[in-house]
C-alpha cells in the first residue's frame, strides 16, 4: 500500500489517515467508539465515588431524595455495562477489517450503531431519575428500550457478519462472530418478564452471567488474539490454538458455570455441585493464551513491538485470573456462598473481575489502536505505564477494602444475626478506603484517557513502537 499522509506529531482528534498505522479508512470508525467508551467510563467511576460517599458517611436525607442509591447504582452499573459494549465494539470495527483483508460493509450503519447506543444510554440515564426502571439489578433500563437495544445490536451483527461474509475468514473472526451472535441472543432472554420469581432469576442470570461468563469471554479471546498476534509477531497459530479451547471451555465450563446463581433460588440441589465444580474453569484459555504467547516470545527471541499494550495485555491475563477465577471461585463455592451471596464480597468480586477481565482489555485495545488512529508512530510510554499502575493497584486496593467489609457483613448479619445497620456501622471505615482508592482509580483513568488522546511524536531512544 502506498502511504498518504505524513505521520502526524500527535495532537488531539485523528488527523490525516496514514495507511501503514490504519490500513483500511473504516477502521477510522472505531476512534469514537473508543472516545465515548472512555467518557462513558469516567462518568461510571465518578457515579461510583457518589456510592461509596453514601457507604462511608451519614449523608443527610435532603441529599438522598435528590440521589438515592437505588438510582445511582442503575447509573453506575448500567454505565459499567454501556462503556464496555461500546469498547468492544469499537474494537470489532478496527480488526474485523484487517482480519477479513476488506473495509468495513458500511460505516454510515457504524454510526448510526453508536449514536442509537449512546441515545439509548442517555434516555435511560435520565429515565432512572424519574424512577422508569424495570428494577432488575443490571437489566434496569425499561422494555421500549430494551427493543432499541436489540435493534442496535442487529444492525452492528449484520454490518460485522457481512464484512466477515465478504472477506477473508479466519480462527479470529469466527470467534468474535460467535460471541457477538450470542451476546445478542441471550439479551432477548432477559427482556419478558415472568410471575413466578425463580423463572424470572433463572432466566436473568441466562443473560448476567452467560454474558460476562460467555459471551465476552468469547469476544475477548479473540480481540486479545489479534493484538497478541500484532504485538509479538508470534506465529499465528500459537494464538488461534487456544481460541479453540476457549470455545470448547466455554461450552463446557461457562453454560455450567451458570449453576453457581441457581443456588438459593429454587432450583434443582443438582446446581450445588455443577457450579460449584465448574466455576473457575472459565478463565483458564485466556491465561493459557497469554503465558504460551509470552513464552514462545521468549524462546525464539521475539522483539515486543509495543511494550505498553504488551503491559495491558498481561494485566488482562492476571486480572482475569485473579479477580475473575480465584476469587470468584473462592466465594461462589456453595460452601462458602451460602454466607457472602449478596454481600459486599460479591461486589469485591465484581469490582476486580469486571476491570481486570474487560475494562483492562477495552485499555489494550485503546493502546493499540487509537495511537495509530491518532497517526502517532512512537511516544513515550512511561505516562501510559504509570496510568496502568495507578488503575490497576488502587482497583486493588478497592477490591481487597471491600472485601474486608463483606467479610465483617457476612458475620454480622449471618452469623451474630445482627441487623443491617449494626453491619453497616462496622463497614462505614473500609468505605472510607474504597472511597480512598476510588479517588486514586479516577486519577488514572484521566492519566490515562489524557495521554491516549494527546500522546505526541517522541523521539527514537524515548519511545516505544506502537
Amino acid at each position: 500500500m502506498q502511504q498518504t499522509a505524513t505521520v502526524r506529531a500527535g495532537g488531539i482528534g485523528m488527523g490525516v489517515r496514514d495507511e501503514k498505522l490504519v490500513p483500511y479508512a473504516s477502521q477510522r470508525v472505531a476512534y469514537w467508539y473508543f472516545v465515548v467508551a472512555l467518557a462513558l467510563f469516567v462518568l461510571q467511576i465518578v457515579v461510583g465515588l457518589w456510592l461509596a460517599i453514601s457507604y462511608a458517611f451519614t449523608i443527610p436525607q435532603s441529599i438522598v431524595d435528590v440521589l438515592p442509591f437505588g438510582m445511582t447504582r442503575a447509573m453506575h452499573t448500567n454505565l459499567l455495562v454501556l462503556w464496555l459494549l461500546l469498547g468492544f465494539m469499537g474494537g470489532t470495527y478496527y480488526l474485523v477489517p484487517e482480519e477479513a483483508e476488506r473495509e468495513i460493509y458500511s460505516v454510515p450503519i457504524a454510526y448510526i450503531q453508536l449514536v442509537a447506543f449512546v441515545a439509548i444510554g442517555v434516555a435511560a440515564l435520565i429515565g432512572f431519575g424519574f424512577g422508569y426502571t424495570q428494577g432488575r439489578p443490571l437489566l434496569e433500563i425499561p422494555t421500549p428500550l430494551d427493543f432499541l437495544v436489540v435493534a442496535g445490536a442487529l444492525l452492528f451483527l449484520f454490518n460485522v457478519g457481512m464484512t466477515v461474509l465478504k472477506g477473508k475468514k479466519t480462527a479470529i473472526l469466527g470467534m468474535l462472530l460467535g460471541g457477538l451472535v450470542f451476546l445478542a441472543l441471550l439479551y432477548i432472554f432477559g427482556m419478558p418478564f415472568y410471575r413466578n420469581l425463580t423463572i424470572d432469576w433463572f432466566y436473568w442470570w441466562w443473560v448476567v452471567h452467560l454474558w460476562v461468563e460467555g459471551a465476552w469471554e468469547l469476544v475477548t479471546a479473540a480481540i486479545l488474539a489479534f493484538v497478541l498476534i500484532k504485538v509479538t509477531g508470534v506465529n499465528r497459530k500459537v494464538v488461534e490454538k487456544y481460541l479453540y479451547i476457549e470455545t470448547a471451555l466455554f461450552l463446557f465450563t461457562g453454560l455450567a458455570g451458570t449453576g453457581h446463581h441457581y443456588y438459593w433460588i429454587g432450583a434443582p440441589r443438582t446446581w450445588l455441585y455443577v457450579g460449584g465444580i465448574f466455576s473457575a474453569m472459565e478463565v483458564l484459555p485466556i491465561v493459557a493464551m497469554v503465558i504460551d504467547t509470552f513464552r514462545t516470545q521468549r524462546e525464539k527471541g521475539v522483539v515486543i513491538k509495543d511494550k505498553v499494550v504488551w503491559t495491558f495485555a498481561l494485566g488482562t491475563a492476571i486480572g482475569h485470573l485473579v479477580g475473575a477465577g480465584i476469587w470468584g471461585f473462592a466465594h461462589t463455592l456453595p460452601q462458602v456462598n451460602y454466607y457472602t451471596h449478596g454481600s459486599q464480597v460479591t461486589a469485591s468480586h465484581g469490582h476486580l473481575a469486571f476491570f481486570g477481565a474487560y475494562a483492562l482489555l477495552n485499555f489494550t485495545m485503546f493502546w493499540y489502536a487509537l495511537p495509530r488512529l491518532r497517526g502517532v508512530v512512537k511516544f513515550k510510554s512511561s505516562t501510559a505505564i504509570l496510568g496502568f499502575w495507578v488503575m490497576s493497584l488502587a482497583v486493588l486496593g478497592l477490591g481487597v477494602a471491600m472485601g474486608v467489609a463483606g467479610v465483617l457483613q457476612t458475620y454480622i448479619e449471618r452469623i451474630m444475626g445482627q441487623g443491617f445497620m449494626t453491619a453497616q456501622a462496622q463497614m462505614q471505615f473500609w468505605f472510607k478506603v474504597v472511597l480512598f482508592f476510588g479517588v486514586f482509580i479516577l486519577l488514572g483513568v484521566l492519566i490515562s484517557f489524557w495521554h491516549l488522546m494527546t500522546a505526541r511524536q517522541a523521539a527514537e531512544d524515548a519511545a516505544e513502537t506502537p
